[in-house]
């Protein structure tokens, strides 16, 4: 893809963003629809609805280009590109009218290079996450810096656990809330605080903006983070995972670049 290319994708993926970011706000308040519920995570049609307008979005611009998103593959997603979508991240705070949520929006190319290969052969080159509810946007592009509103952002240069704000996420399955939990524990003894905000994608862009000094899941899903993790890793940060037992999951660790060694010293 051209830069030129590229810098259309960026704009196409943010009017996709903003135009579901308006109907988020629309909506805050508003009657849900739950088309399904689990124990730890919720549905909504407005997830669906959400999706679909993205898609729309993006392929009338590039039509050839397919879409992996969290509800579910709308077409085949083998090809050079695939954008990666997740309409509403935080889609249980949302459901109660809590205003922390985002959309999130990366677009991915082919890749043999060996971090390709956690993401089914693919590289991030394009994210966007966008917080429509305090109007905040941040975005990055291959050899470009990562950018909140427009503005250059850096991550933090915390180097210690005790001087860190870490956030966590706890997962969907007894397994994940475990582990979680017991690495929680030790957590909040060396950490100066630890945040569990419910929203994968601005977790990670709270690291990129040095809001965060690391963030952490022991079970997570692509389309939550590969935008976040881009911009993550655009701002000087480190996106580091593993593959989970799940396809396109991972356990993560994301940071600063100076903090993974301390958690995983902590060993949940």
């Amino acid at each position: 893809m051209t830069k030129t290319e590229l810098n259309r994708a960026l704009q196409c993926a943010t009017a996709a963003a903003r135009a579901v970011g308006a109907i988020l706000r629309r909506n805050l308040t508003a009657p849900k629809q739950v088309n399904d519920s689990a124990a730890h995570d919720v549905k909504l049609e407005l997830d669906v609805r959400c999706q679909r307008l993205i898609e729309r979005t993006l392929h009338r611009a590039f039509p050839d280009i397919t879409l992996l998103g969290e509800e579910g593959e709308q077409r085949a997603t083998h090809g050079p590109q695939r954008w990666v979508v997740d309409p509403i991240d935080g889609t249980v705070n949302f459901s109660h009218g809590i205003p922390h949520a985002c959309i999130c929006i990366a677009l991915q190319e082919r890749s043999r290079s060996q971090a390709a290969q956690l993401d089914q052969g693919y590289r991030t080159i394009l994210g966007v996450v966008y917080d429509p509810f305090l109007d905040e946007l941040w975005d990055a592009l291959d050899g470009g810096p990562a950018r909140l509103n427009g503005r250059r952002i850096r991550v933090s240069r915390a180097r210690r656990l005790r001087d860190s704000v870490v956030a966590m996420g706890f997962g969907k399955n007894a397994q994940s809330v475990r582990k979680s939990l017991r690495l929680f524990s030790q957590l909040s003894v060396k950490a100066q605080k630890v945040r569990n905000m419910g929203v994968a994608g601005l977790a990670m862009v709270y690291v990129a903006s040095g809001r965060f000094d690391a963030y952490i899941e022991q079970g997570i899903s692509l389309w939550d983070v590969a935008a976040g993790g881009f911009i993550l890793e655009r701002a000087g940060g480190e996106y580091w995972r593993q593959p989970g037992e799940a396809p396109l999951t991972y356990r993560m660790i994301a940071s600063n670049g100076h903090l993974r060694s301390p958690v995983q010293g902590l060993r949940p």
